[in-house]
């Protein structure tokens, strides 16, 4: 490890360790506290906490408290939070209304889920999946994606088991892992920013790198493409190299691909599954609340072998019995209707519009972003933005990454919030996202016309 790397890791998890200490500490600094405070007539704290908390920074404040709304001036435009500001289709919500009308999608559903959404999603993804789906043993409904992959790793993870991990991650994919007894093993992907204008085919995978990666503890590997923050969809020849190292270690593979409706310019979306003798070793993850704009719902599908659609709805069974009746109905519908509304294609059309929006925006000020090839995220490189080295940064910012400070300060400067995209890497590999800041396109034209507007204020920061 470098001096730098060394320094690197002890500023960035500072603020985590400085909260850890004070909850800590309002416990009296130990576990031993519990049961003195109660000898003392403390009675604030006296049940000791699982140990599994210290793990995967879940108590750590997390970067969606920090830039939260209610931080932030009310005026600010949120393009840092991955959610809509607009209402899914009107024929979906009208399916939902229905479903609450009527008897039985107001009771317990299948822990397998409804059988018109298995249906659904069977007759919806056959075709791209290459193979006749079973809707007993191949699909199953779970409340919403996250909950479907956590599931995954209760099934399947032994405790010390590896999973590997492409940085910059999904931020609840760490706490899912070691909750669970995994140990995640983090493999970045490098970005080729020295373009003009550079793409998402520029952050690379070193598959020397991935291969020394995998040790024999190693268990299970993610991939997500079209992949968040970055936007990158993974090329067929990566995910080929990718399949052959799963092959070689006998690796189960989460294909996390709740973008797959949202991949621009003519992009291939390849599914992991389809792969020569992948089918047998992944598990792919799918949402209905980014297909539908309906995020809130918490509805998501597994679709995979029954190998390991079997034990994951074992876990899935004790975790949450069964998933939200009603929205199930409404999802379903969704499904049934959308090639005969057009719905994908148009809404991927809705979707390059709002991103143009934004790019425009970026290109107006001179700014380097990575053009995004999917889902609804942009990263905008930041390391022009010059702030004030005095400038009063609160202190869940101070010692983070200068994406953090930037950030903040764009936050409440230009009045448009963003995400600092160091969040998403270890300790040891956080300077790779620091020049980064991640922005949602997830919103409506006229808030994204709006926000690009504020930002030309950012020209006078620039150096």
């Amino acid at each position: 490890m470098t001096l730098l790397s060394a320094f690197c890791i002890i500023q960035r998890s500072l603020p985590h360790i400085i909260t850890q200490y004070r909850f800590m500490s309002s416990l009296g600094g130990n576990l031993a506290h519990f049961s003195k405070g109660a000898l003392n007539g403390d009675r604030s704290n006296l049940i000791p906490f699982s140990s599994r908390l210290r793990g995967g920074r879940a108590l750590a404040q997390d970067v969606w408290s920090i830039y939260n709304a209610a931080n932030l001036p009310a005026d600010c435009i949120n393009l840092g939070q991955g959610y809509m500001n607009f209402s899914p289709p009107k024929w979906v919500t009208d399916a939902a209304d229905e479903a609450l009308r009527s008897l039985l999608p107001n009771h317990y559903s299948h822990p397998k889920g409804r059988i018109r959404l298995r249906n659904a999603i069977k007759k919806f993804y056959e075709k791209s999946f290459n193979r006749v789906l079973d809707v007993e043993t191949e699909i199953l409904v779970t409340s919403g994606a996250n909950q479907g992959q956590y599931s995954v790793f209760t099934a399947f993870l032994e405790q010390g088991d590896e999973v590997i991990m492409f940085e910059p991650f999904f931020d609840q994919y760490l706490p899912s892992v070691t909750f669970n007894g995994g140990t995640p093993v983090y493999v970045p992907l490098h970005p080729q920013t020295d373009a003009v204008t550079p793409n998402n085919s520029n952050w690379t995978i070193d598959f020397d790198e991935l291969r020394r990666a995998i040790t024999p503890k190693a268990k299970m590997l993610i991939i997500n493409t079209p992949h968040n923050p970055v936007g990158k969809v993974f090329t067929r020849e990566e995910l080929e190299k990718i399949a052959a190292l799963a092959e070689e270690f006998n690796l189960l593979v989460m294909a996390d691909e709740v973008y797959d409706c949202l991949v621009f310019d003519g992009k291939e979306h390849v599914r992991f599954a389809t792969l020569p003798g992948m089918w047998d070793r992944t598990v792919t993850v799918l949402s209905a609340g980014k297909a539908f704009a309906a995020t809130g719902w918490r509805v998501g599908w597994l679709i995979g072998p029954p190998s390991i659609i079997f034990p994951t709805l074992a876990a899935c069974t004790r975790i949450v019995f069964c998933s939200n009746s009603p929205l199930q109905e409404a999802a379903a519908a969704g499904l049934e209707q959308a090639a005969e509304r057009g719905f994908f294609e148009n809404q991927l059309k809705e979707y390059q519009e709002r991103r143009n929006i934004l790019l425009s925006a970026f290109d107006k000020l001179g700014m380097k972003y990575s053009h995004p090839e999917g889902s609804y995220f942009v990263l905008l490189d930041i390391s022009r933005v010059n702030f004030p080295e005095d400038y009063p940064f609160p202190e869940p910012v101070q010692g983070r990454g200068r994406d953090f400070k930037a950030c903040w300060f764009i936050a409440l400067e230009i009045g448009v919030s963003s995400i600092p995209v160091s969040e998403f890497y270890c300790e040891e590999h956080c300077t790779i996202g620091e020049n980064f800041a991640r922005f949602a396109f997830c919103k409506d034209v006229e808030t994204l016309r709006q926000a690009g507007e504020r930002l030309q204020r950012l020209a006078e920061y620039l150096v």
